[in-house]
């Protein structure tokens, strides 16, 4: 498979990748780990000639055929789903291409050469499965919650997440070789992101893939590399073996270093004893040179130093009365309901995740709470002291992106000062001149970060959240369920991280394709056995 050798890129005078070798084995699924900003996307983007490596080599086997997520969808896409979908096997397309054109020529003039050349064609489009390929663009399609009713509509109909998620079903329909996804899940429900995860399972090349999230790492990943300090570490297992063997590295080098400052101390300590006497001067230039060996020795022996990491405390301000929220046979939606007659009651302390597909009303319902939407029909009635914080999904819907970080916090809440606003946003990793830039230029990650600042000060005792994991990585994510299991108020959220949902929640909300919606205490797997119990649909599970 794909050799790297001596690969070094920079940004200016500061090096992202330097003098990093690997050798991609074939059939493995790998894991690319590390934190924001240690150049993951960069060397996907290299791998992919998408971007260009200051030095080095990067060889690939002739015939390898690439899949690769783009970040964007095609600006310019076909007429129809389907239609844009059967494009991504793009060879296979080109070989029906030029076969009809053969069948064309032979009609127009036919000769035994026209019918060899068709015949040929013809037989090469049958071996690979040209005839399949309509019936595995459909299933591919379904599986990633796709209908029959969206084949024939435009992809430009599409919202901006289910045409990534179109994009994906592009890239797999083209069977690649060597499989590269970067962050594959963000667009995807629960019930396709399952399904996602079973499809790479038996995904027969090599696949390589940045993902935050834990469950998928450690359901997926059969090698894991960690990019850190520019360079590439392969461990063998998932994310959590990685873990573990990455914690022994760094104890046994620590232990050696300590070893090594142990014999350093007391050379010196011969050294300057015996430094004057004349009798010890060869003992002594011995011991200095000694010194010097083991200088050496403890620069070579690397003990990772961790990054900075984002600090969250939530303060629920004020408590609410015992009953939060009481919804009775709402209906959510914009023009035509997405969701009818939904009831759910919540008590202070519950924290509630809201799971299903996409597109079934799951925002909607949030919005509709705090009124941006409004509720088609029945009662909702917010408890005694209520005080609602939200964070939407796609930060610039509530924040001024023409702002700047430290402006969009003191706007949330003009009560706080500068200084307490400038040190909230330090606790998350923006820090000096980083306040002073406006939302605009700020990456996603750092977006999200100043939207849960923004929710801080809202001093708020019941908390929405509309994926509030997105584009944070998976340190920051934990850090974030620790400070939601701390905080002594509600929370309503809706999330598509497995791994999250279970550290935080307290109950399932669980809505369905028809309109309903049940209450379930415990985490997923609660869920799974309680519905099952009920009699109730499992969400969890793609049609």
């Amino acid at each position: 498979m794909i050799l790297i050798q001596n690969l070094t890129k920079k940004f200016g005078h500061r090096f992202i990748l330097d003098n990093i070798n690997y050798h991609f084995p074939e059939g493995e699924r790998i894991a690319l780990v590390g934190a924001n900003g240690a150049g993951k996307s960069t060397l996907l983007n290299i791998i992919c000639n998408l971007d260009e490596a200051e030095s080095g080599q990067l060889i690939k086997p002739k015939k390898m055929v690439l899949g690769y997520l783009p970040q964007e969808p095609n600006p310019t896409p076909k007429d129809t789903i389907l239609e844009e979908c059967l494009e991504g096997s793009y060879a296979l397309r080109d070989l029906e291409r030029r076969r009809d054109a053969a069948l064309e020529l032979m009609g127009q003039d036919y000769t035994d050469e026209h019918y060899f050349a068709y015949e040929k064609l013809e037989a090469e489009f049958q071996e690979l499965g040209g005839y399949g390929l309509s019936s595995d663009t459909k299933g591919l399609l379904i599986g990633l919650g796709f209908t029959q009713d969206h084949f024939d509509r435009s992809p430009l109909e599409l919202s901006g997440g289910w045409r990534m998620r179109l994009e994906l079903a592009k890239v797999l329909i083209n069977k690649p070789d060597f499989l590269i996804l970067d962050e594959p899940t963000n667009h995807l429900d629960l019930p396709s992101l399952i399904w996602l995860e079973q499809f790479l399972q038996t995904f027969k090349g090599t696949l390589l893939f940045v993902s935050h999230d834990r469950d998928l790492l450690n359901r997926l990943a059969t090698i894991t590399l960690h990019l850190f300090n520019q360079k590439l570490t392969p461990y063998k297992g998932n994310f959590d073996a990685f873990l573990d063997q990455y914690e022994q590295r760094q104890l046994l080098n620590a232990n050696e270093v300590k070893n090594i400052q142990n014999r350093y101390a007391d050379i010196e300590k011969f050294v300057d004893r015996f430094r004057a006497k004349q009798s010890k001067a060869a003992q002594v230039r011995s011991r200095l040179k000694m010194l010097s060996r083991l200088r050496s020795l403890e620069e070579s022996v690397q003990i990772d130093q961790d990054p900075s990491e984002v600090s969250i405390q939530l303060s629920n301000g004020n408590p609410s009365g015992k009953h939060v929220l009481n919804l009775k046979e709402v209906a959510i939606g914009y023009t035509k309901p997405l969701a009818k007659k939904l009831s759910l009651k919540i008590d202070r302390g519950q924290k509630i995740a809201i799971i299903g597909a996409n597109g079934i009303g799951k925002s909607t319902l949030l919005k509709s709470i705090i009124h941006q939407i409004p509720f088609l029909m029945g009662q909702a009635e917010l408890g005694h002291n209520v005080r609602i914080g939200y964070h939407a999904q796609e930060q610039l819907d509530y924040l001024d992106e023409k702002k700047t970080a430290l402006e969009n916090v003191l706007a949330i809440n003009p009560e706080i000062s500068e200084q307490r606003a400038r040190s909230l946003l330090g606790g998350f990793l923006l820090r000096g001149d980083d306040v002073f830039k406006k939302l605009s230029i700020l990456s996603g990650g750092e977006k999200n970060r100043v939207g849960l600042c923004c929710l801080i000060v809202q001093n708020a005792n019941f908390l929405l959240l509309d994926e509030p994991t997105n584009h944070l990585d998976m340190s920051s994510a934990n850090i974030l369920a620790n400070a939601l299991g701390d905080y002594e108020g509600t929370v309503l959220f809706v999330s598509h991280n497995r791994a999250f949902i279970n550290d935080v929640a307290t109950h399932i909300f669980a809505m369905t394709a028809d309109g309903r919606g049940g209450l379930f205490e415990g985490t997923l797997a609660d869920y799974e056995s309680q519905a099952l119990s009920a009699g109730f649909p499992n969400v969890l599970k793609a049609d």
